[in-house]
């Protein structure tokens, strides 16, 4: 096993995000960010990998990867794998679930790779190796290297246990909030949000300004890993990091069921004094009292042809209303169509790389502030 200060942990989010992960990895003190595809690689200790499933708000998953070797065939596989110190990671009253993907590599067959890595867990320990294992070991076999990492997140990330009711198109926690740092926002302004579903970026942009761990209502997958301290992680849970909040946060829906859900996730994650939601149509939105700050949407896409005549419809009344009342406000918006950005009107300075977002790609299309607006322009 790696020396424990100098684990690589493999930060995983959505293509597209890497940097933006990056950014916040060094804003919370991680060692050594760079960035992957799919990710971001930092180093550190097993209670750095710990502290990222709790700190970091733009991670679905983190990975640590006990051990990296060259490998060509089967017999060399097995011979690393049972030459490994299983015990001094995993428990032998805790199952696990054994994973593996092979690559441009001379061992192709992922199953022989899941048997041979789940054998010589059990021989070696007598653990219990299930599909629904609480610890997954995970083997990766690209151009000859096999990499073995352990999930030490268990449930994607964004599974916060706050928001239990949500909207038919539900945005990500951790997707949110690395848009919501593409828009510039650092916790300091209000946002406004004019179509918000199940609230997530209003209830995403809350917790920043608040400077509350997302992590800090669940469990993972690591307090079943030898390595874990349950002290000192209780420890690293009640650190100091409440802030007193000036900013308001604001989100309206004409959906009603949308206002009800937001209210509920808002109450379990604790920000409902931070947070206003309102039923109302995009056609009465009008800023809160207050300075201005950050208008982020995500509006519906289109996904069929017979949609866009009545999307280009919303998207320039959206336009419109943030033109004619928003000046001094940015604007984020996200969509998978450029031309439905551009019927807004709106005058986007910025464009982000293109995002996975529920198997569709999007764009985050962002503002300066808005000049003043002068009719008939």
């Amino acid at each position: 096993m790696n020396a424990d200060k100098n684990l690589e942990i493999f930060l995983v989010t959505a293509p597209g995000l890497e940097l933006l992960l990056r950014e916040e990895a060094v804003e919370k003190g991680f060692r050594k960010p760079k960035v992957a595809v799919g990710g971001v690689t930092v180093q550190g200790d097993w209670a750095a990998a710990f502290r990222a499933n709790l700190d970091l708000r733009g991670a679905s998953k983190v990975l640590v990867r006990i051990a990296s070797f060259k490998v060509t065939h089967l017999a060399q596989l097995d011979k690393h794998l049972r030459a490994f110190a299983w015990g001094e990671m995993l428990r032998p009253d805790v199952s696990v679930r054994v994973e593996a993907a092979c690559k441009s590599s001379r061992i192709y067959h992922s199953g022989a790779v899941v048997e041979r890595l789940s054998n010589a867990i059990k021989d070696q320990l007598g653990v219990e190796v299930s599909p629904d294992g609480a610890v997954c070991i995970k083997a990766r076999i690209l151009n000859d290297i096999c990499t073995i990492s352990v999930d030490t997140s268990g449930e994607l990330l964004h599974r916060r246990s706050h928001k239990e009711a949500v909207s038919k198109a539900p945005m990500r926690e951790n997707l949110a909030a690395l848009m919501l740092r593409q828009c510039g926002y650092g916790g300091k302004e209000p946002v406004v949000d004019p179509m918000c579903g199940s609230g997530t970026f209003v209830i995403e942009a809350a917790e920043i300004a608040a400077a509350l761990y997302p992590g800090r209502s669940r469990s993972f997958a690591f307090e079943q890993l030898v390595p874990f301290d349950a002290e000192k992680w209780q420890a690293l849970c009640t650190r100091g990091n409440n802030k007193t909040v000036t900013a308001r946060f604001y989100g309206s829906d004409h959906d009603a069921g949308a206002i009800r859900m937001s209210r509920a996730n808002a109450e379990r994650a604790g920000v409902t004094h931070l947070c206003e939601f309102v039923q109302r149509p995009i056609s009465e939105l009008v800023p809160p009292d207050g300075p201005p700050g950050l208008v982020i949407v995500n509006p519906p896409y289109g996904t069929r042809i017979g949609e866009m005549k009545q999307l280009n419809a919303l998207y320039r009344s959206l336009g419109q209303v943030l033109k004619e009342h928003f000046a001094g406000w940015r604007v984020g918006l996200i969509t998978n169509t450029p031309s439905l950005a551009k019927n807004t009107g709106l005058p986007f300075a910025h464009e982000s790389d293109q995002i996975d977002h529920g198997g569709l790609r999007v764009k985050v299309y962002s503002t300066d502030p808005l000049p003043r607006f002068l009719p008939g322009r």
